[in-house]
């Protein structure tokens, strides 16, 4: 369980269940302790199509339902449906991290949770992406309230995941779990990106499910 100390979350006035959309076990993990702890009525949905290649994204779902059974919680496998990503991404190609094809990807995973929170009786709905410093918060939002507002009774509920050092605990509790690190977005494209700037600055490609957290305990005790 987590040992740091912060305020205990509440869900915005009259809600009483949310479905958090889950990226993957190193953003969701201290989130999920946060969520436990303050008693929220809560289920992790995930779904992320977007994710390439397939070994990628199986190590990133089965590390996080793992890390969800292990603190008995609730945890969706939605469909891994990638011909649908690459056909509503087509022609975005060379856009850029944080572009129009990021926010294409971001309404389709929160507009597919919405769909899920609706048939299922939750009132809101959140997601792990937003604790990333790569990330861009307000096109996340923006992308959340979008999804939400197809339907009645549904908001998205945007807390600051990085408050409060969110986003240093998010890497203590990987370290602790020894979590998969995700060296890249996700996409075909972030991998594609990372690895030219990687080769122009004289560093290796990325090798899927070589390195984990526990990697970066051992480098620095060497060093």
């Amino acid at each position: 369980m987590n040992n740091n100390k912060f305020n205990p979350l509440e869900l915005p006035s009259g809600k009483k269940r949310l479905l958090l959309h889950s990226c993957c076990a190193p953003c969701s993990g201290d989130i999920m302790y946060k969520l436990k702890e303050s008693n929220i009525d809560f289920t992790v949905y995930f779904y992320n199509p977007n994710i390439h290649p397939h070994e990628e994204y199986v190590l990133r779902k089965e590390e996080n339902k793992v890390f969800a059974k292990k603190n008995n919680i609730p945890f969706i496998d939605a469909d891994y449906d990638p011909r649908n990503w690459f056909t509503l991404t087509k022609g975005m190609e060379m856009e850029p991290e944080r572009g129009k094809r990021c926010s294409v990807c971001f309404d389709m995973r929160f507009i597919k949770t919405a769909e899920y929170a609706i048939d299922h009786g939750f009132d809101a709905i959140s997601s792990t992406l937003g604790i990333s410093r790569w990330k861009d918060m307000e096109q996340i939002n923006k992308s959340g309230d979008y999804a939400a507002s197809k339907f009645t009774n549904l908001i998205y509920w945007k807390y600051n995941w990085r408050k409060e050092n969110g986003s240093h605990r998010m890497i203590e509790v990987s370290k602790q779990e020894k979590f998969y690190m995700q060296e890249y977005c996700g996409c075909v494209y972030s991998l594609r990106d990372t690895n030219e700037w990687r080769v122009k600055n004289n560093r290796s490609k990325i090798e899927i499910g070589k390195n984990y957290y526990s990697y970066l305990d051992k480098k620095t005790t060497n060093n």
